[in-house]
């Protein structure tokens, strides 16, 4: 890849400092963490930019520390898919990661891919129909955390989707907008749930969920932070867990556990991180494969489970 698209795709560092988003500052603590992650991705994004063998990416990724990596990888696979945006005569290399040394990291990937389509939004139908049939709804999913992330403004107050987004789309892309909450806010609760209320009802369940799945991934808020979380989400609570429990699946899956997965599943779901990942385990191997759209029909029934 020549060095002008590397030139032109390079992302400033300073981009993920939270002062410069103009998000809430939280206290230290939390704020070098939520910046953290901004700072590993980027550093999986420009590694991939490097243009170096997927085989040296993944070493360059696997050499992050463990609780961080996968958003590594997320940053990685924004820069593959970029690149394959710009070379479409050339073999995927978005494909073959993620069928090769990123596939513990499935759902990261495809969230990375989704921070591409939002940069790049040309083909986006193409694009999202050679997907995973049940996972790809990840793709909008970071489509909306990209811009909650970048664009806040544009959103906020439940202002329109994407034109490009119909049907389930639209849902995907809150919950990823959820995501994006949790930095925005600084990880502050009060400030989390003036931010979601500021939406129409419709669409609080999924902006919870986000926010759910990022507190359990992404970390940032202590015993007594997650347990006024809970509090916070009101009826809309089983979704904030639904959100922990797909958290613990993705460490699970990418065999990465931390101490704050665990902790955000047991006081937002009242189960460990193992029995959340097996929960999600369970809930996806009764559906019927004609289900459409077959994420959702998972994550609703892992919602009805915990509400029980």
């Amino acid at each position: 890849m020549s060095s002008v698209v590397g030139t032109l795709l390079h992302i400033n560092p300073l981009e993920v400092s939270l002062a410069r988003r103009g998000f809430l500052i939280p206290p230290e603590q939390v704020r070098a963490r939520l910046e953290g992650v901004g700072e590993t991705f980027l550093r999986g994004y420009h590694a991939a930019l490097a243009g170096v063998d997927l085989d040296t990416l993944a070493l360059r990724l696997d050499a992050i520390d463990a609780e961080f990596r996968g958003f590594g990888y997320e940053g990685a696979a924004m820069a593959l898919d970029l690149l394959d945006q710009f070379t479409p005569w050339q073999p995927s290399r978005t494909a073959r990661f993620l069928a090769g040394p990123a596939e513990p990291h499935t759902y990261m990937v495809l969230v990375g891919i989704g921070w591409s389509m939002a940069r790049l939004r040309f083909r986006f139908n193409h694009r999202f129909s050679k997907l995973d049939p049940l996972l790809r709804w990840l793709a909008v999913d970071g489509w909306g955390f990209h811009e909650g992330y970048f664009h806040w403004e544009r959103y906020a107050g439940g202002r329109p989707h994407p034109r490009q987004l119909k049907g389930y789309a639209s849902r995907a892309f809150d919950q990823g907008l959820g995501r994006s909450v949790w930095f925005v806010s600084g990880a502050d609760v009060n400030a989390i749930f003036t931010l979601v209320e500021g939406f129409p009802d419709s669409r609080r369940k999924d902006l919870w969920s986000g926010v759910g799945l990022a507190c359990a991934y992404a970390g940032g808020a202590d015993h007594e932070g997650i347990r006024s979380l809970r509090s916070a989400a009101g009826l809309w609570w089983p979704h904030l867990a639904q959100g922990a429990v797909f958290a613990a699946k993705a460490r699970s899956r990418a065999g990465n556990p931390t101490d704050y997965t665990e902790e955000a599943c047991r006081l937002l779901a009242g189960l460990s991180a193992i029995e959340a990942a097996a929960l999600s385990d369970l809930m996806l191997s009764q559906i019927v494969e004609d289900a459409e759209p077959a994420y959702e029909v998972w994550r609703t029934r892992v919602q009805m489970y915990l509400s029980d």
